[in-house]
């Protein structure tokens, strides 16, 4: 027997069990709107038993669509019956327990050998899930539009206006930028503005952390290679600023280029061409260079750990970011943003902050600046059950400061000490006190670095 006929037939024998397993709601109805059967997925859906639906008129449902229909018609037949089908049609139906459900339908009659209309089968799927996302997505746009932000970047200081204003006019040139501000002060963020505000804003926007890669491998990243240039480069590879062509290139942490590759990102900003390693052929490139970084270039050059002609070369339109204990005064909007995105990604009801933790957040040094504020709001997320976040919900350093070993102190002495407090507490374990202190890794790694601290001599 073919396998066509053995479907078939399995299919009439076992037609209610297949649609059983169904995962959308399929629901069928005469002409007079009497329900004549539901699948499990519908029961589901609407939250009634089979016995509870089958004979009854599905009016009783309530579909916000059918309403309206029937009140502009006059007719109290489904539209499916006048139209023929219903295709793609988003509306609503009352659940047994007085909730409503958002549902895409689609429908169409069943008719018999003459022709004549018998029932109609409808198909429901749930767009719970799509809905709540859009609405996800809807709010994030505008709290990126906001009037208090800049492309996503959220501050009114006056010292924030005035990167926004100097952001705005670099974006109508093509001349390169240097960004400074300390680590977490959200330099990629102002890069990837300028990018978006440029003519350029349709290409690609590449960008590189000059510290993460290795000074070995950092040429092949920026430049490309070819096949056989080093052991490892089993295949020709094409290198960051070739993948920037026509866009821009963000160069973080610029300050930590090693001289040789200077010499050589000098010659792209002179010549606008590249030489992937291993080959001595020119590859014209186009490219706006947007650098940042967390040190004082001024100072390298003069040490000679940075060239002169090059620091000239990067730093045409230089751009500030302010720390921020230097702008208090978009702690509380920062604050404001974050719990609603925190709120947004992990559904839970958290919906403000008490005057108490407030006080203490705004008054603190933030060292971490804005990735580390971000990274309090997530951490109060997790201890905070709902409702209003407190001081008992901000990270240990909010509410018992750093012992103090003399009359003296300072930002950088209290931040050492709590450092070493932290460590104590967690017997050296730096993913418990980053946590703690509501930082990343990366950030604690760094500020064990300034403050010379080494973790075993730390809990001892």
């Amino acid at each position: 027997m073919p396998q066509e006929a053995i479907f078939e037939n399995y299919f009439c024998d076992n037609w209610k069990d297949v649609i059983d397993r169904m995962t959308e709601g399929l629901m069928l109805v005469d002409t007079t709107g009497k329900i004549l059967f539901v699948n499990s997925a519908m029961e589901n859906l609407l939250l009634y038993s089979r016995h509870e639906l089958v004979g009854r008129r599905c009016d009783f449902l309530e579909c916000d669509a059918c309403l309206d229909q029937r009140q502009q018609k006059g007719n109290k037949h489904c539209a499916l019956f006048r139209n023929g089908d219903v295709r793609n049609l988003k509306c609503s139906f009352k659940r047994k327990d007085g909730s409503r459900i958002n549902v895409l339908k689609n429908a169409t009659v069943l008719t018999d050998p003459s022709g004549k209309m018998v029932a109609g089968v409808e198909n429901l799927t749930d767009m719970t899930d799509i809905l709540t996302k859009d609405q996800m997505i809807t709010d994030l746009r505008n709290h990126l539009n906001r009037d208090d932000s800049f492309l996503g970047i959220i501050g009114k200081s006056q010292a924030m206006s005035k990167v926004f204003d100097l952001a705005k006019s670099a974006a109508l040139s093509e001349a390169p930028v240097v960004i400074y501000g300390e680590s977490g002060t959200g330099k990629e963020l102002v890069a990837s503005a300028i990018h978006n505000l440029s003519t350029r804003k349709d290409n690609s926007f590449i960008k590189v952390n000059c510290a993460a890669l290795n000074e070995n491998l950092l040429e092949s990243e920026l430049f490309g290679h070819v096949k056989g240039a080093f052991t490892g480069a089993e295949r020709t590879r094409m290198g960051r600023f070739e993948a920037a062509h026509n866009g821009s290139i963000f160069l973080d942490e610029i300050g930590d280029l090693p001289l040789s590759t200077q010499t050589k990102l000098l010659r792209v900003l002179q010549e606008q061409e590249i030489e992937r390693v291993g080959d001595h052929q020119p590859i014209a490139i186009d490219v706006r260079i947007i650098a940042a970084t967390n040190k004082d270039l001024g100072k390298l050059m003069k040490e000679g750990k940075f060239r002169e002609d090059l620091y000239y070369r990067i730093g045409v339109i230089p751009i500030t970011l302010p720390p921020l204990r230097e702008r208090h005064a978009d702690v509380p909007l920062l604050i404001e943003t974050f719990i609603e995105r925190a709120r947004l990604k992990t559904g839970k009801e958290i919906n403000a902050i008490d005057k108490a933790a407030l006080d203490l957040m705004i008054s603190y040094p933030w060292p971490g600046n804005i990735r580390e504020l971000i990274n309090v709001i997530e951490y109060a997320f997790v201890i905070c059950p709902g409702g209003t976040i407190t001081p008992e919900h901000l990270p240990l350093h909010f509410t018992n400061p750093p012992s103090k070993t003399d009359d003296s102190s300072s930002p950088d002495n209290d931040r050492r000490q709590l450092l070493l407090d932290t460590l104590k507490k967690t017997g050296g374990n730096k993913s418990k006190a980053a946590r703690i202190l509501g930082i990343s890794r990366v950030t604690l790694w760094k500020q064990l670095k300034k403050y010379e601290i080494t973790v075993g001599k730390a809990i001892h």
